[in-house]
């Protein structure tokens, strides 16, 4: 295979409020952290061991604005997109960061509030595709 390939799929709450940045010509970022948990059990203890981890996300345009419209701190999301490393010097040491920049988002929490989105509804990709809605279509005539 001579071909890569860098794909994030994360599952998880939002750390904080989405942070919006807006520039000349229209474009925007917002940056919002989301947890990630996963839970085991110790075999030498038997005890249960929770553990977290912190993702920094990026969204960018139309998908910045909706996420800070409809999300806010503790709503789950699901998340598809790259893994990027940015470096930048600081009082003189180098800084690094890993963002995971999100090209596909879904709002897996429900909202009682009026006119929110709903899971089955809140799905944007990027550019290319934006605008376009999931349909989760349920089947009743499963036999199990």
């Amino acid at each position: 295979m001579s071909g890569t390939i860098n794909k994030v799929i994360l599952i998880g709450h939002l750390g904080d409020e989405v942070k919006m940045n807006y520039f000349e010509g229209g474009n925007s970022i917002g940056r919002f952290p989301i947890a990630t948990n996963e839970t085991y059990t110790n075999r030498q203890t038997g005890e249960r061991v929770s553990t977290t981890e912190w993702h920094n996300i990026v969204v960018r345009n139309k998908l910045a604005e909706t996420c800070e419209k409809y999300l806010s701190k503790g709503d789950k999301v699901y998340c598809e997109g790259r893994i990027k490393t940015r470096q930048w010097e600081q009082d003189g040491q180098k800084r690094y960061t890993t963002e995971i920049h999100v090209t596909n988002m879904t709002f897996l929490s429900s909202k009682n509030e009026a006119g929110a989105p709903t899971p089955s509804n809140t799905t944007h990709q990027s550019q290319a595709t934006e605008g376009s809605k999931s349909v989760i279509e349920e089947d009743d005539d499963l036999p199990f």
